[in-house]
């Protein structure tokens, strides 16, 4: 097949990495430094929705990979289809699942999906008299995209009408922070379930944790992720089958009664805590960095299982947990300043190849007078493999050893809950 790639991260790089395993010729808009060595790079910004669809069509493209939300939310998938191309990621309706959170929410609670409890406003005033009183922590959740920046988790009262003035009085998301979500502070762990939907039906991947904090001990702001590892000791079959029996089947449900024809992948984070699985949210693409630890995991050809998702024709729904016997963990190095402001250009120097069993992705990376140089707040993302979690998380941090970039930053504790998870069992 010829397939076109959306996007110009290390999740991206995982997808053309996956996609060109088997064969298949691959293009990618904008791509990156690392794409570039397995893919044909198409200067093209993944909102350019027009100039995408004119490609797509020119080069009789037989399917289109969709790695960020943005362009889904803006109907790249919409236009996509009118044109009689194929596509794997949901059109606008369906991708609002993740760009409004309000609306993502209201359809939890209608179909008994759990989740947190939350209220919904557009006014700061009603916001903060909400707040009054209230026990605290409680998160405070911009509504619509906020690449990631628009999560905070607010101790006291203080901080939350910080928070809330910063959204809703002076703009620091733009439209995005208009409407907030503020909703209890649940307590548990965190893990990443994905899956590949054709509308009625789900075919897992391998469960993964992701590591949101920039610091060690999940310490410092929130970012993008840091880092991530598969499979996860704490998802055991019993507590699948709870998150399937829970959550995917109600969504698929709630698709089916709302009409939402939703063909992409569909990730849920959730919270495991004492009552049991909760949704945090939902998205509606393949996690970064989850996307780096599962990829290298997945048994396949990752373009035919989403060419069969784009045709509503996925060969029957897995509900049984993937079995994985390898391990992969992930480690994100990102530029000095991140997640807030940060320097571009730097040189980037040591061995930024894949070795055995170690894969190094490209997030923000470009080619400069013929060196290779930083572009991005999140730069590489070094998975290691192995068949423990141990092994795979030594083969990472070797390869992140190799590497170095100035100002260049990355936690050193990885995989930290797996471990103690494994220790204790």
């Amino acid at each position: 097949m010829k397939i076109l790639v959306v996007g110009s991260g290390g999740r991206e790089h995982a997808i053309v990495w996956a996609v060109s395993r088997y064969g298949h010729r691959v293009y990618c808009a904008p791509g990156n430094a690392g794409i570039a060595r397995l893919a044909e790079c198409v200067d093209i910004e993944p909102l350019n929705i027009p100039a995408l669809v004119n490609f797509a069509r020119r080069q009789k493209i037989d399917l289109t990979i969709v790695g960020p939300e943005a362009p889904l939310v803006a109907g790249l998938a919409d236009e996509l289809e009118k044109q009689g191309l194929k596509v794997f990621g949901p059109k606008s309706a369906a991708a609002q699942l993740e760009g409004d959170k309000s609306f993502a929410k209201r359809l939890m609670l209608r179909y008994r999906i759990p989740t947190a409890q939350f209220e919904v406003f557009d006014d700061y005033e009603r916001a903060i008299r909400f707040l009054t009183g209230r026990r605290l922590p409680v998160v405070i959740k911009a509504s619509g995209l906020a690449g990631g920046k628009g999560v905070e988790i607010a101790r006291s009262f203080e901080q939350a009408q910080q928070v809330l003035s910063g959204y809703m009085r002076e703009d620091r998301l733009g439209a995005a922070g208009r409407t907030v979500v503020i909703e209890e502070y649940l307590t548990g762990e965190e893990v990443s379930i994905i899956g590949l939907c054709d509308g009625k039906r789900v075919r897992f991947m391998i469960p993964s944790q992701d590591h949101k904090r920039l610091l060690d001990n999940d310490e410092g702001p929130n970012t993008g992720g840091m880092g991530a590892y598969a499979p996860v000791p704490v998802v055991t079959e019993e507590v699948f089958r709870q998150i399937v029996e829970r959550v995917f089947e109600p969504l698929l449900k709630c698709f089916a009664q709302e009409g939402i024809d939703y063909r992409g992948a569909i990730y849920a984070g959730l919270m495991l805590t004492d009552d049991g699985p909760k949704v945090l949210e939902f998205n509606c693409r393949l996690g970064d960095p989850e996307a780096q630890a599962i990829l290298p995991l997945f048994e396949g050809d990752f373009a035919e299982v989403c060419r069969q998702c784009a045709e509503g024709g996925l060969s029957g729904q897995d509900a049984d947990i993937p079995p994985a016997d390898r391990w992969a963990l992930c480690v994100v190095l990102a530029s000095k300043g991140y997640p807030g402001s940060y320097e571009k250009g730097l040189p980037i120097s040591g061995e930024v190849e894949d070795g055995e069993n170690l894969l190094v992705f490209h997030a923000g990376t470009r080619m400069e007078n013929g060196r290779l140089v930083t572009s991005g707040g999140r730069v590489l993302a070094v998975t290691g493999l192995g068949r423990s979690l141990p092994e795979a998380r030594q083969r990472a941090y070797y390869g992140v050893g190799r590497i170095h970039f100035p100002g260049m930053q990355y936690r050193h504790d990885i995989g930290f809950r797996g471990l103690r998870h494994i220790s204790e069992g």
